[in-house]
């Protein structure tokens, strides 16, 4: 047991720390390329995870989820979030254009990283199996699976989700207004829906279809 459980944090630590730390600087880069400079004055387009990391939300309870997973079964929903970069969308060159960009950051950098563990998969399936192989391979999947759930996960249209953001982006200014005005609503919404599994059943099939791809793309 306490093997198994030091093994699934050695697992998933790396895979986690990266997907949520370039996640939030990619919003804060982009912000700052379209005119707001606010996360780079509060030090938050790093890569420095500590700048980043939610200890309930990055770490206790990822890893709660992810054990539980593996001691019950089943298909658990890699549920999680960060410290949100703060971004000023007043200060953004067209705020209500601009905000889709923003917003569309951190699920497009999510998706670089999973091409990029399935390359680091590829390599590990074709090297000689050794001591580095197996965990080597076991990282990039999960590398894979992590980023894919963020990526799926934060492209709901669900404010304050990257999605949210974009449908308000997306819709002319009679809906985004009052579609806006949700948000104090959709955190709650996100919570309900993960603790009755409604989550998970919206959100496989879109998972599981996102990682076929990738892997019919790199032939895994």
């Amino acid at each position: 047991m306490e093997f198994n459980l030091v093994q699934t944090i050695a697992i998933y630590a790396l895979p986690v720390i990266f997907a949520i730390t370039m996640h939030e600087a990619a919003h804060g880069y982009v912000a700052r390329y379209f005119g707001d400079d606010t996360a780079e004055r509060e030090g938050r387009i790093s890569l420095n995870p500590l700048r980043h990391v939610d200890l309930v939300g990055t770490i206790i309870l990822p890893l709660v989820i992810v054990i539980t997973s593996k001691l019950f079964g089943g298909a658990g929903i890699l549920f999680g979030w960060a410290k949100p970069v703060p971004v000023n969308f007043g200060n953004l060159r067209r705020p209500k254009r601009d905000m889709l960009w923003v917003a569309a950051a951190g699920p497009a950098s999510n998706l670089i990283m999973a091409l990029g563990w399935a390359g680091l998969l590829k390599f590990s399936t074709l090297m000689a199996n050794n001591v580095f192989s197996l965990p080597m391979g076991l990282m990039a999947e999960a590398g894979i699976t992590v980023n894919v759930v963020l990526m799926v996960l934060n492209l709901l249209p669900i404010l304050p989700l990257d999605g949210g953001r974009i449908a308000v982006s997306l819709l002319p200014d009679r809906l985004a207004y009052p579609y806006s005005r949700l948000e104090p609503y959709g955190f709650p919404i996100l919570l309900v829906l993960l603790f009755t599994n409604m989550l998970g059943v919206v959100l496989n099939p879109m998972v599981l279809a996102s990682i076929g791809l990738i892997e019919t793309i790199f032939q895994l």
